[in-house]
């Protein structure tokens, strides 16, 4: 699985890399550093896909600070060039095997459900920075499980090889020696953009249940993911 990032599969079927879901997820993580009042001169992000959350997010937290962003698909990092000034730096490497490498805030923002290990991948993120931040896809909720197609498709398109719930990603982050801090749904398919009118057919239930009960919506309807703060 894990060469469709290097050989140009993972590019062929998502040509802009997420790059338009960027934004609303830099809206996302400066929420989660905002209120709880984080130290943030120096911000990393591995697995930074194009960079343009990283991007964003720079745009939103002000001057003064310096990102950083690490990626391993020779694809996504020649993306990554595009936007590089002196705030900004990309490397086509792997952080959990820089020694030495360490930041105030390192950010996952969907990636462990894509790592073969992500156990041990989490226990070496761990000594990278202070702080960490990760979004997690909840993949699997009564819906999911009952229809199977969009497990497999996001699956097959979007590379996702682990399926988590909110009670399981918490527990794998604590399993891996992290401190939860703070954490708090994004409704990606709820609130972010979307591509064609099917897709927001589902956000009007989805909205109606989690304006009644956050966890029930979520366990049965799906469309969200975890945002976590951890030290």
């Amino acid at each position: 699985m894990s060469n469709i990032y290097n050989d140009g599969t993972y590019l062929k079927n998502n040509p802009t890399w997420d790059s338009e879901h960027s934004s609303w997820k830099a809206e996302q993580i400066k929420r989660i550093i905002v209120r709880n009042r984080i130290p943030r001169s120096t911000i990393c992000e591995v697995g930074c896909g194009a960079g343009e959350v990283l991007n964003q997010l720079s745009a939103r937290l002000g001057d003064g600070k310096k990102y950083f962003g690490y990626e391993v698909s020779p694809q996504a990092f020649e993306l990554c060039g595009k936007l590089t000034n002196s705030n900004l730096t990309f490397f086509l490497k792997d952080l959990v095997e820089e020694d030495g490498a360490y930041y105030d805030i390192v950010m996952a923002i969907d990636v462990i459900e894509h790592v073969d290990d992500y156990i041990a991948f989490l226990r070496k993120l761990k000594t990278r920075g202070m702080y960490k931040i990760f979004h997690i896809p909840l993949d699997l909720s009564v819906q999911t499980v009952l229809r199977v197609s969009p497990i497999f498709y996001s699956r097959l398109k979007a590379g996702h090889i682990h399926y988590f719930t909110k009670e399981t990603a918490l527990a794998a982050l604590e399993y891996a020696g992290y401190e939860i801090m703070d954490y708090f749904y994004t409704g990606s398919r709820v609130d972010g953009p979307t591509r064609s009118w099917k897709a927001n057919i589902p956000r009007i239930p989805r909205r109606a249940l989690f304006s009644l009960n956050h966890d029930l919506a979520v366990r049965i309807l799906g469309g969200y993911s975890l945002l976590v703060l951890t030290r």
